[in-house]
C-alpha cells in the first residue's frame, strides 16, 4: 500500500523535500539538490562539525520485527543518504564512520525526514575502536626471514600462512575487541604469554587451538601474541588508518537479520542454485552451523521470521561436539556452548529449490562396502576405512530430510551440469586423498547410495600419453611409463561451465590448486594437474572459477590469485609436478596494510574464500570474481584491474566464508537481485556487543547511487 501511495504522489510531482535540511545553511548547502523519500524510506543529510560528511555510513535497526532488524547505507559527497525500503516500523538511526565515534541513537520512522549530526572522535585511540581488525592484527610482530627455519617451520611464509587463513584466522579474526585483548575474567598470570596459552585452550575449540600453536613453535608464539596485547593494552594503536567508502564504494545498501542463537555460530548460507539465480526467488535463506550444533536457522526475508530446523542423524551413536576437551571460558564459564552431531559444513541448493549438506550422519567408521575387499568399483582402487562428514538433502516442499552415507569424506560441494547431476566433493584440510562425488541423478531415480557415489584418486599424467595409467605411489621412484598419484586433499570444489572439469584448493605452504578431468568413467579415466602459486604467493584457502575458465582463490599471502591454464607451456609430463607453469599465475594484492616485519608484496588480509559472480547477480557485470575480505570487514569485488571494498561497518567484524548471489525479480533493476552471506565466526561474541550478539544474516545490493530509492 505505501508503495502505491507514493507512487501516486510522484506522478502528482510531489515529493517530500528536506528543507529543514536548508534552513540556515550556507549558500553552497542550500543549492544542493534535496533528498527525496518514498513512503518506506528515511533520508537526509548528514552533517559534521565541518559541514557535509561524505563516506560515512548511516544505521538504521529496530526491534519492532519478529526478528532483529537493520540496514547501513553510505552518504554521498554530500552528506546526504536514503535508507530505501524499510519495513513499517520504529527505527533507532545513527551515523558511524572512520574519524568518528557513534553519533546519538536517535528514533526515526520511514516518510520522515532525519537530519542527522555526526560526532567526530576526540582522539585517535576513540577514532581506533571503529577500524576493521586488520589494522590492529597488523600491529603483530612476526620472526623476521632472519630467524628461520624455526623447530617446525622452515620460512616465514609458512608461520604466515598458519596464522592467516592456513588455520587461525580460518575460524574467526585476529584484531576484534575480543582478540586484541585479555578479558580479566580469564584469570590473573604471571605474563600475557600465560595468558594466552590459557586462553588457547577456552571453549570447545581447545584441540584445534593447541594443535595450531605447537605448529608455530608455541613459545616464540606465545610471545609474540603477548606482546601484542601488552602493547596495545599500553595504548599503542594501529600504525595505518583505513580510507573512508569512494566512488561506487557508496552505493551498497546492506540489510542485516538475526537469526539463530547467541551460543550458535554459523559456517555460511546458501539462498539460490548457482546455475540459475532464479531459483527460490524471495525465498528463504538456509545456514549451516558446523559443530555448534544441529540447528539448521531459516531466514524470510520477507516476513523477517527467523525459524529452525533440526538436522537429524542415522546413528544415535554419532558424536557430539559437547564432549570435545576444554577449559571454562570468559565469556561462558565451564559449561559448553556446542552440541553438534552432524558438524554441519556447507550447504548448497539445486534447481528443484532442495537443500544439500555435507554434515556427518553417522560414527565414522565405514560400513564394509567403502572397505578392502569391497566389490566397490572405487573402494577396489582406494578403500576407505571411515569418513567424519557425508551428504544430506532437505526438501522444503516436505520438510524432510535424505541422509546419505557416503564413504569418502565431504566438506564443500558443487553440482555439475551434466546429464546426471553430478554433486562433486572436498574432502576439507585433511583425509584419504580422493575426490568424491554422487550420481543425483541415479540416486533419486534408485534410491541406492552405494552406486550412486563413487571417488577417485588423484594422478597426474606425468607419462605424458593423454591417457591415465598404471601408476607410482607417491613414496616410490619415478617411473618414465607410468603415471604418479599425489595424495592431496581438496578444501574447495568448483565445476567449471566452460568445460566440466572439476577444480580444488590443497591447503598448505605453498599449498596448490589442482584440475580434474573426470573422463568418462572417473573412477577409472580422471586425471589430474596441480598447480602451485609462485612466491610471494602462497596459502590458497577457498577459490572458484570463472565462465572463461581461469581459477581465482584467496590467498594467505594476502593476494587474489588468478590462474589462467592456457598460458602454461606445460600441462603434463614428467615436470608437470606443480611448479610447472609460474605464468599461468597473476598475484592481485589485498586491500589493507602488510604486517610491519613482513617485507614481502602483500596484506595482512587473511581471504577465506573467493566466489565467482557469473550471471551479474550483484551489479557489476558478469564473472566478476569476489573475495572474502575476513580482516577488513568487507568483500572485495575485483573489476577492471582494482579492487573496490564492500565494508560491512556493524557490527564491525563482518566474517564471511562466502556469498551467493540471487536474482529475485530481473526486471526490478538493482531491487531485484542481491548478494547473500552471514557471520560466519565462531566466536560473535569478540565483536562489539559481545555474547548478547547472534549470527546475522547479510543482504548486500548494489544501487546506482546512494540517493537511489
Amino acid at each position: 500500500m505505501t508503495k502505491i501511495l507514493s507512487a501516486c504522489l510522484t506522478g502528482l510531482g510531489v515529493a517530500i523535500v528536506l528543507l529543514a535540511a536548508l534552513s540556515g545553511a550556507s549558500a553552497s548547502q542550500r543549492s544542493r539538490q534535496p533528498v527525496q523519500i518514498d513512503a518506506d524510506d528515511i533520508g537526509g543529510i548528514v552533517n559534521g562539525a565541518r559541514g557535509p560528511e561524505a563516506g560515512v555510513w548511516v544505521i538504521a535497526e529496530t526491534t519492532d520485527l519478529p526478528t532483529k532488524f537493520g540496514k547501513i547505507v553510505v552518504t554521498d559527497d554530500a552528506g546526504r543518504y536514503v535508507l530505501p525500503d524499510l519495513p513499517k516500523a520504529s527505527y533507532r538511526v545513527w551515523v558511524r564512520g572512520y574519524g568518528l565515534i557513534d553519533s546519538p541513537k536517535v528514533p526515526g520512522t520511514p516518510w520522515t525526514p532525519l537530519n542527522l549530526t555526526a560526532t567526530p572522535a576526540p582522539n585517535d585511540a576513540a577514532a581506533a575502536q571503529y577500524y576493521p581488525p586488520i589494522y590492529w592484527f597488523s600491529m603483530l610482530h612476526v620472526p623476521p626471514k632472519s630467524d628461520f627455519p624455526l623447530e617446525k617451520m622452515k620460512s616465514q611464509g609458512e608461520w604466515l600462512n598458519v596464522i592467516k587463513s592456513g588455520a587461525c584466522q580460518s575460524c574467526h579474526a585476529l584484531g576484534t575487541p575480543g582478540t586484541r585483548t585479555i578479558p580479566k575474567e580469564l584469570g590473573t598470570f604471571a605474563t600475557s604469554a600465560d595468558a594466552w596459552q590459557r586462553r588457547l585452550r577456552s571453549g570447545q575449540a581447545q584441540n584445534l587451538m593447541q594443535r595450531d600453536i605447537t605448529r608455530l613453535d608455541t613459545q616464540v608464539a606465545l610471545k609474540l601474541f603477548g606482546d601484542w596485547t601488552d602493547r596495545i593494552a599500553a595504548g599503542e594503536l594501529p600504525f595505518a588508518k583505513p580510507e573512508r567508502p569512494k566512488g561506487i564504494e557508496r552505493n551498497v545498501v546492506v540489510t542485516l537479520w538475526d537469526w539463530s542463537r547467541p551460543t550458535i555460530y554459523l559456517h555460511d548460507e546458501i539462498s539460490t542454485d548457482r546455475h540459475n539465480p532464479r531459483v527460490n526467488a524471495n525465498g528463504k535463506i538456509y545456514g549451516s552451523p558446523e559443530d555448534s550444533s544441529d540447528i539448521v536457522p531459516v531466514l524470510d526475508p520477507i516476513t523477517h521470521t527467523a525459524s529452525e530446523v533440526l538436522h537429524p542423524v542415522r546413528d544415535p551413536a554419532t558424536p557430539s561436539t559437547k564432549t570435545n576437551a576444554m577449559a571454562p571460558s570468559a565469556y561462558w564459564g565451564a559449561e559448553p556452548i556446542w552440541d553438534g552431531r552432524t558438524l554441519n559444513h556447507n550447504p548448497m541448493m539445486d534447481e528443484r529449490g532442495r537443500v544439500w549438506f555435507t554434515p556427518r550422519v553417522r560414527p565414522n567408521a565405514n560400513p564394509d562396502f567403502c572397505r578392502q575387499g569391497s566389490d566397490h568399483p572405487s573402494a577396489k582402487i582406494v578403500p576407505i576405512a571411515e569418513s567424519g562428514r557425508h551428504l544430506s538433502m532437505y526438501d522444503p516442499a516436505t520438510g524432510q530430510f535424505s541422509l546419505i552415507s557416503t564413504c569418502f569424506p565431504t566438506h564443500h560441494l558443487a553440482f555439475a551440469d551434466d546429464a546426471n547431476h553430478t554433486l562433486w566433493t572436498s574432502a576439507g584440510v585433511g583425509g584419504p586423498g580422493v575426490m568424491g562425488w554422487l550420481n543425483r541423478k541415479m540416486y533419486e531415480e534408485t534410491g541406492d547410495e552405494v552406486r550412486s557415489q563413487g571417488w577417485t584418486p588423484f594422478i597426474i599424467d606425468t607419462n605424458g600419453n593423454g591417457t591415465r595409467d598404471a601408476w607410482v605411489e607417491p613414496d616410490q621412484p619415478a617411473d618414465p611409463m607410468k603415471d604418479t598419484r599425489v595424495v592431496v586433499n581438496t578444501y574447495a570444489v568448483a565445476v567449471s561451465p566452460s568445460d566440466g572439469a572439476v577444480w580444488g584448493t590443497v591447503i598448505g605452504y605453498p599449498g596448490s590448486i589442482v584440475r580434474v578431468v573426470p573422463g568418462s568413467n572417473p573412477t577409472a579415466t580422471a586425471l589430474t594437474e596441480i598447480y602451485e602459486p609462485p612466491l610471494p604467493g602462497f596459502g590458497p584457502r577457498g577459490g572458484d572459477i570463472d565462465l572463461n575458465g581461469v581459477y581465482w582463490v584467496s590467498l594467505a599471502s594476502g593476494h587474489l590469485g588468478s590462474f589462467d591454464r592456457r598460458k602454461c607451456k606445460v600441462l603434463r609430463g614428467p615436470t608437470a609436478t606443480g611448479a610447472h607453469c609460474p605464468e599461468g599465475w597473476t598475484l592481485h594484492q589485498l586491500p589493507g596494510p602488510q604486517l610491519r616485519d613482513v617485507k614481502d608484496p602483500g596484506s595482512a588480509e587473511a581471504s577465506y574464500y573467493t566466489w565467482v559472480d557469473w550471471f551479474d547477480t550483484f551489479g557489476l557485470g558478469r564473472n566478476v570474481p569476489i573475495a572474502m575480505g575476513n580482516l577488513n570487514s568487507s568483500i572485495f569485488a575485483f573489476v577492471d584491474g582494482r579492487f573496490i571494498n564492500i565494508t560491512l561497518p556493524y557490527p564491525m567484524g563482518f566474517f564471511a566464508k562466502n556469498v551467493d548471489g540471487r536474482v529475485d525479480d530481473p526486471g526490478a533493476g538493482w531491487k531485484g537481485k542481491a548478494l547473500w552471506s552471514t557471520y560466519g565466526t565462531r566466536t560473535m561474541f569478540h565483536l562489539e556487543g559481545g555474547k548478547e550478539n547472534r549470527p546475522k544474516a547479510v543482504k548486500i545490493q548494489l544501487r546506482p547511487n546512494p540517493l537511489a530509492k
